[in-house]
């Protein structure tokens, strides 16, 4: 009914004029004026229970006046420098679980002319926008000024969250804290979104790295023999190394073998998933070694037997001769011959360089750092491979990963 939607009105009228006018305005004869016109222009008709008989200071005379509507009590709001700092409907969840309070004002300030289809998106999202002038430090300060007063504009205030990756809200966090609200200072930090409570000076923190779903058991086990299988038709052999398996699953899944085992077979080791499921897979140990073997049950015995005999010599990894790396040139060599090997269990160009490292290490028994130290090659792997010239690296993360450089160029580029 008109009635029910009077204090919805006069909410979305009160937030419209605090964002244009100072907070001296509303205490002003103009102010009261306005209300008056828009409580005759809008809201309903005066009834028994509807409104209160006040007295005009003016005349003394008895006049109907609705009641201003009653504000949810404790509310959290969100003060956004958008231009500084983004927020996905991810971390905005996360931040309303910080929040003791709901997060009912959401407030962002930039040029939106600048911004592209931004302002649009965080209209959608309930976001008030507010438009500044280009400059390199139009959004800071307008979001200062109108964040210092915000609690009076907003009396149920018990929390703001001033999100912005500039410095310059230091002073706005102390003054709205000087107010006796909580609040939180939201910055991006590399890949994570850092939350510090102003006052406790507690972080909590954030990943803007996307995790990986941990599949189901059966899902997982469908995953091992898809692997399985794709790897046997590439080598034309029936049993795969454990740790071969182990490197194609994180290489596909972006998760090891032992985070899915942790959480769906608690207590077990990685191992046992092969040996608990008999009817999917048979495995094979090799008596004082840690190499373990796998190879699917529905694989035909003769098939078994017949790869089994013809690469026997297999099963025992054959470590290659140090002795033949003397220079610089010969390991560019290897690595190359690495790398490429690698790259048939990738769809992009670019290969983690641990994966490189660790091939390098089950080839030739010894970790290619310490044979770095041994040929005096300074610096660590990835400045290594940055002096050569046969490959390019660029920064994933806090990891690096390489590909083969196609132009011949002796500089290397690390791409961001």
């Amino acid at each position: 009914s008109q009635e029910q939607d009077w204090p919805r009105r006069i909410i979305k009228v009160r937030k419209l004029l605090q964002v244009l006018f100072i907070p001296s305005y509303f205490n002003s004869p103009s102010f009261r004026e306005l209300t008056q016109k828009l409580r005759h222009s809008i809201g309903p008709k005066p009834g028994n229970n509807s409104h209160n008989l006040a007295v005009s200071t003016n005349n003394k005379t008895p006049t109907w006046v609705s009641p201003l509507p009653k504000l949810e009590t404790g509310i959290a709001i969100l003060l956004l420098d958008a231009e500084n700092l983004r927020l996905n409907t991810e971390t905005e969840k996360f931040l309303a679980q910080i929040s003791s309070y709901p997060v009912q004002i959401k407030i962002a300030f930039a040029n939106w002319r600048a911004m592209g289809k931004y302002d649009t998106e965080l209209h959608t999202r309930g976001y008030e926008l507010i438009h500044v002038p280009p400059g390199k430090d139009s959004a800071d300060f307008k979001m200062a000024s109108v964040g210092s007063s915000i609690f009076v504009h907003y009396p149920t205030a018990k929390e703001v969250l001033v999100c912005s990756s500039d410095g310059v809200m230091t002073h706005l966090c102390t003054t709205l804290q000087t107010h006796g609200l909580t609040v939180y200072l939201v910055r991006k930090q590399n890949d994570k979104i850092i939350v510090l409570n102003n006052k406790t000076r507690e972080t909590q923190a954030h990943s803007l790295v996307s995790v990986p779903e941990i599949p189901t058991l059966e899902e997982f086990i469908n995953q091992l023999k898809d692997i399985l299988k794709a790897e046997q038709k590439r080598t034309s052999n029936a049993w795969i190394n454990l740790s071969r398996l182990s490197y194609l699953f994180e290489a596909k899944y972006q998760l090891t073998l032992n985070q899915v085992v942790s959480l769906r077979l608690p207590g077990k080791l990685t191992t046992d998933i092969f040996s608990d499921y008999p009817k999917e897979f048979v495995t094979h140990h090799i008596p004082g070694t840690s190499n373990f073997y796998i190879t699917l049950f529905d694989k035909p015995i003769s098939f078994i037997k017949k790869t089994s005999s013809l690469n026997t010599i297999q099963l025992k990894p054959t470590v290659k001769p140090l002795s033949k790396i003397e220079s610089k040139s010969d390991l560019e060599e290897i690595l190359v011959k690495l790398l490429k090997d690698l790259k048939t269990n990738y769809k992009e160009p670019y290969v983690p360089i641990a994966h490189i490292a660790t091939e390098f290490k089950k080839q030739y028994s010894r970790p290619i750092t310490q044979l770095m130290r041994d040929l005096n090659f300074k610096g660590t792997f990835p400045k290594f491979l940055q002096s050569l010239g046969a490959f390019k690296l660029k920064k994933v993360g806090k990891a690096y990963q390489v590909a083969l450089r196609l132009d011949g160029l002796n500089a290397l580029v690390i791409e961001q």
